[in-house]
């Protein structure tokens, strides 16, 4: 009778959902699923794109995976570190994107029949990490290395990675064109870390075709005032004087008050402020530069003062700009004009104002330090012209991933197979459950070359077998044998030139476990309600006040009774 009358427990504020147990994890590997569905498409060469538009009326035409994740708005908490591994793999290598989700997913997928059997999580979560070290020590086993060949060698084995990476983009049908000017960038800025140092453009209009690379900086002609159509537009080795100083007649800033007795004084306070500009710019002139570039305005006075002594100024400068230009020219900014002495100064071979477009464009080229670049990109539409910076960007980041890292693997699904079958043979010689999980690993990274194969509209059964028999063969010759996205049949990755850097793969098969693990690991979910408005809560706890003080008053009856 007194178990009956225990009263309930109550622990969470009311309105508090929770879920746990199987039921919570089969919902949170079904919500995982669905996410990958969306970027399942955009994987390979074949991939479709997506047209994502927000409440804003932006409308966003991307096929990477990291960008379409952002867009999304994920509400559901476990689908939500789908979105930041794939944010994490673009910041860490800038492709494989859409990789690393599907990996996760499939993981996952994979996991569920166990879980619904009632597996323990944590045997999955143990065997998955067990496997994908393994994975990856045999990635890092199969990759090939680029290092110790020439320049023009290691330019086209570096064009042959960016290749790959484009060729599931837009620009895709582009790929050998934009691949040949991305290592050129790449290489122009060195070991430079900093991405900011290749400045890429965009100017609507023209063809894909038009966008060139420019071995130094670029930027769009800043705002001007009379005068500015006087001044010299092309120089040879000018020297440049890049301040960050306004060039301008302005009454003093300091406030100075002053007593005037006589009217004619006046003239003298006037004089003052016209002197203090002029020594300005004679110091500027005589320092004996041709290209005055500031970061603040400079004024219709101080431009017709330039042209009038054949130099080119432009104010308001874009910052970063401004700071390419300095890396690029061996200038250093200033912050005054006195003592400007020949250190300070950069350099260049080229500089011009050219048409590009409807814009006009500063160009300086042939800078000798050289560790910076701009491409100029042209297209159609603005969406368009957005996405190619997304893909160029992507296979900028490969590429210099791969001149660091310099080993590669092949693409196109063949090192997934291969690890497939490494792994499937490995747990042959486990006894015990995780020989079923090592399996079901195995089984979850043919998820790649199956959807480059769905994508591309081709039988991905069919495919798979025959890849499968590939890669089985004992000599391990099959090893480089991926999908053939042009036939519908398999091919050797390898001698097609379809690369990746192995870093990618690693960077991947670990993202992708780490987040299938972390997702088998939570079995219950709390969702705090949501607190009421201020104006509610204050009402609220009025009537709860009101509430109390009766429940108090009738307890107070009780006792005394």
């Amino acid at each position: 009778m007194a178990a009956m009358l225990q009263p309930q427990i109550i622990l969470l504020k009311e309105g508090t959902d929770t879920s746990q147990g199987k039921a919570q994890l089969v919902s949170n590997i079904n919500a995982c699923t669905a996410v990958a569905d969306v970027v399942r498409t955009t994987l390979g060469p074949r991939g479709m794109d997506k047209l994502i538009h927000d409440d804003k009326g932006n409308v966003t035409i991307s096929n990477d995976g990291a960008t379409i994740m952002k867009l999304l708005d994920i509400v559901h908490p476990a689908a939500k570190i789908l979105v930041d591994i794939a944010k994490s793999q673009d910041s860490e290598v800038g492709d494989g994107t859409t990789t690393v989700v599907l990996l996760a997913a499939e993981f996952l997928k994979e996991a569920k029949p166990f879980i619904e059997d009632g597996v323990h999580s944590q045997n999955l979560i143990r065997s998955y990490r067990a496997a994908s070290q393994l994975a990856i020590e045999k990635v890092k086993e199969l990759a090939t290395s680029i290092e110790g060949k020439s320049l023009e060698e290691k330019k086209s084995l570096l064009g042959k990675c960016a290749a790959t990476t484009l060729s599931s983009k837009l620009i895709g049908g582009e790929k050998d064109f934009f691949a040949s000017m991305v290592v050129d960038a790449v290489i122009a800025i060195g070991n430079e870390d900093r991405l900011n140092m290749i400045g890429i453009k965009k100017v609507p209009g023209g063809t894909m075709r038009d966008s060139f690379l420019v071995n130094g900086v670029a930027f769009k002609k800043t705002f001007s005032y009379a005068g500015f159509e006087q001044q010299p537009k092309k120089f040879l080795n000018p020297k440049i004087l890049l301040l960050n100083i306004e060039l301008e007649l302005k009454s003093e800033k300091e406030n100075a008050e002053i007593r005037l007795s006589d009217p004619s004084q006046y003239q003298s306070i006037v004089d003052a402020e016209w002197n203090i500009i002029y020594e300005k710019l004679d110091k500027c002139v005589e320092s004996g530069a041709k290209v005055v570039l500031s970061r603040l305005a400079i004024g219709d006075l101080a431009t017709q003062y330039f042209a009038d002594r054949d130099i080119f100024c432009a104010g308001r400068v874009a910052e970063e700009d401004l700071h390419r230009v300095a890396a690029a020219t061996g200038g250093t900014v200033q912050t005054s004009v006195n003592n400007v002495i020949d250190e300070v100064l950069g350099t260049c071979e080229v500089f011009e104002e050219k048409q590009v477009g409807n814009e006009r464009y500063n160009i300086f080229s042939g800078c000798p330090s050289g560790r910076t670049a701009t491409i100029v990109l042209r297209g159609g539409a603005d969406q368009f012209i957005e996405e190619a910076e997304r893909s160029l960007h992507d296979a900028i980041m490969i590429v210099r991933r791969a001149m660091k890292n310099s080993t590669v693997v092949a693409g196109g699904g063949a090192i997934d197979m291969e690890i497939s079958r490494y792994l499937r043979q490995h747990a042959r010689t486990i006894a015990g459950k995780s020989q079923l999980f090592i399996n079901s690993y195995a089984k979850a990274l043919e998820v790649i070359p199956r959807q480059l194969c769905d994508n591309a509209g081709f039988d991905a059964t069919d495919v798979l077998n025959k890849l499968r028999q590939k890669h089985a063969h004992p000599s391990g010759e099959g090893a480089p044998y991926g999908v053939d996205i042009n036939t519908g049949g398999v091919a050797d990755s390898f001698a097609n030139f379809v690369w990746e850097p192995a870093v990618v793969k690693i960077n991947a098969i670990n993202a992708a476990t780490e987040a299938a693990c972390l997702i088998l690991s939570v079995d219950e979910t709390v969702k705090n309600p949501k607190s009421e408005s201020a104006q509610g809560e204050a009402a609220a706890s009025a009537m709860g006040g009101r509430r109390g003080g009766a429940a108090f008053r009738g307890r107070g009856r009780g006792m005394r009774r």
